[in-house]
């Protein structure tokens, strides 16, 4: 859940360090402007999320906005706007029975040990935190009498026609003292989820969503699901509780309460959650200490006796340096973002790439902008979108995007410097001859230092022309020959593909004078070849510096030119 507590936003900034970063360059109106906008912003998320049921943004982007946010203010304290009114629309006309403390969000490990150990590591308890919408229910005499919103924690909207129709939230209790009040989180019902493969699936906002329409729809009620994980007005033992909790009919939840003694058992359960089947999403550990002040001695702020330890940000905020924008070796543009440095899931981001120019346009993602990340496939940085923008735009310089035919810019000529650079990269891979121990940075050393006018000028370089380049040296420069060396025993197919040719499917690559003597009409009898890729492998074949390049593979004894 968001909170309003303002106490716990160090550790936040600790768990995204870029938090504490050095205060921006800007000069007071620029401050003013820019504060002004993302406290803007974060009151309508507040509003959206408080009033709406809705979440235009992750939790996790939220967090660490608000954590910028509270930096940027104490880095600018005269321009500042007023503190957040996190709670200001949130409450509602219920009084709740029994107040709703919310967490403490614990940054890492060695936070968890140190309140552990301070607790002398005796009566603590672990519960995965549920990734729902919290609710405070009340019954008198067995019978549900009311159900609330956590609202600004003491007040907030009765919910209880609605949940008087969610078949998982009992209606009547057996075995129950004559007043019972519990607290909990109506989830979303994911049977067999698994958190680390699956994450959250937007479950807290579909919750949140069901709960804010308006007739409540039986088939969403269908698919909620009740997670108790306090019962306030119970007895003083957490053993105790559990007991009757599992009198109740609660025995799920109550078997999802576990103690714990150390650090490495918190873990332990900490991963099971993650990784195992549970029914329904998470989005952390909360820990809790056995015994704690009775229900009506509770505070709408967060408590010392129970704290949450959150899993890694499956989101990271980040901030736009500057915008690279890169032309393959075909001509096409391509659009990276540098960023400053972000750690997402234990990964320091420091770049990722946009896509094509025309979806750079639609985001326009310019240097200081705040950008939304995740890791695709859990491996490579992906952006999602620009979470807010800078008041004052970025100027940028955007090339022009011409239509190109992909046979240009043999040569580093100006205005082909990077579309050349592309060519060798692309010759030198995988895809090519795979030069090994060459990638771009390689490349461009040897192009700045004058040794390469054609894509294939590396063929003639000497192990004493590679050794005076900056940054090679004599060892990695007799290296680099003998990978150069290596290269000129590719086969055939593997040149073709190295100079660019364009996909030929299962066509037949016979040596280099019967391709060039095979017209459009020859091509597309080829198995795999329609009239658009004979029409460019024809014109491929034909080009004359293509034919160059052909010309000098023979004269190197290259086999099939």
């Amino acid at each position: 859940m968001r909170h309003g507590w303002r106490w716990w936003l160090l550790a936040a900034c600790l768990l995204i360090r870029p938090c504490l970063a050095t205060c921006p360059a800007w000069d007071a109106p620029r401050a003013t402007h820019e504060l002004q906008a993302l406290h803007d912003q974060l009151d309508r998320w507040n509003h959206a999320y408080r009033t709406d049921g809705r979440s235009p943004v992750d939790d996790a982007i939220y967090d660490q906005a608000l954590a910028r946010y509270e930096s940027w203010r104490a880095c600018f304290p005269g321009q500042a706007p007023p503190a957040l009114a996190h709670l200001a629309d949130a409450t509602g006309p219920v009084r709740a029975p029994i107040a709703q403390t919310g967490l403490a969000k614990l940054p890492d490990a060695a936070a968890v040990q140190a309140w552990m150990h301070a607790r002398g590591d005796r009566d603590l308890w672990a519960q995965p935190k549920a990734d729902g919408v919290a609710v405070t229910l009340l019954y008198v005499d067995g019978e549900l009498r009311q159900a609330v919103s956590r609202g600004d924690g003491l007040h907030g909207s009765d919910w209880t026609a609605q949940v008087a129709k969610i078949a998982a939230v009992a209606k009547h209790l057996a075995h129950a003292p004559p007043r019972v009040v519990l607290q909990g989180e109506l989830v979303w019902r994911l049977p067999g989820h698994r958190q680390a493969t699956e994450g959250g699936v937007r479950a807290r906002a579909d919750v949140a969503g069901a709960l804010a329409r308006d007739p409540f729809d039986a088939g969403a009620a269908a698919h909620i699901g009740l997670f108790v994980w306090d019962w306030p007005s119970g007895p003083a033992d957490m053993r105790a509780r559990l007991a009757g909790l599992q009198a109740m009919g609660f025995g799920a939840s109550a078997a999802l309460t576990q103690p714990v003694t150390s650090l490495a058992q918190v873990r332990r359960w900490r991963e099971r959650w993650y990784r195992q089947a549970l029914p329904f999403a998470t989005d952390g550990t909360v820990l809790r200490q056995g015994r704690r002040p009775r229900g009506t001695a509770w505070q709408p702020a967060p408590p010392d006796w129970a704290v949450a330890w959150k899993y890694p940000p499956a989101r990271a905020l980040a901030t736009v340096r500057a915008v690279d924008f890169r032309r393959g070796r075909r001509g096409r543009i391509s659009v990276v973002l540098t960023l400053e440095p972000v750690v997402l899931d234990d990964r320091t981001v420091r770049r990722v790439s946009v896509g094509s120019l025309e979806r750079w346009r639609k985001l326009d993602a310019r240097p200081g902008d705040q950008v939304a990340l995740s890791l695709a496939g859990l491996t490579i940085p992906r952006l999602d979108g620009v979470v807010w923008r800078t008041r004052e735009r970025a100027a940028v310089t955007v090339p022009t995007e011409a239509t190109r035919d992909g046979l240009d810019c043999w040569h580093p000529d100006a205005g082909c410097e990077r579309q050349f650079l592309a060519r060798l990269v692309w010759l030198g891979g995988r895809q090519g001859v795979r030069i090994d121990g060459i990638g771009e940075t390689t490349w461009r050393a040897l192009v700045d230092a004058g040794l390469l006018h054609g894509v294939l000028d590396w063929l003639s370089l000497t192990p004493a022309q590679l050794a005076a380049v900056p940054g090679i040296g004599a060892a990695r420069g007799a290296k680099l020959s003998q990978a150069f060396a290596h290269a000129r025993a590719a086969g055939f197919g593997s040149w073709l593909r190295a100079l660019g040719m364009p996909p030929a499917g299962d066509a037949a690559l016979p040596a280099w004078g019967v391709l060039v003597a095979r017209d459009a009409s020859a091509w597309e009898k080829q198995p795999g070849v329609g009239p658009a890729g004979a029409a460019r492998l024809q014109a491929f074949f034909r080009h004359p510096e293509v034919g160059r390049l052909a010309a000098r593979l023979h004269a190197a004894g290259i086999a099939g030119f």
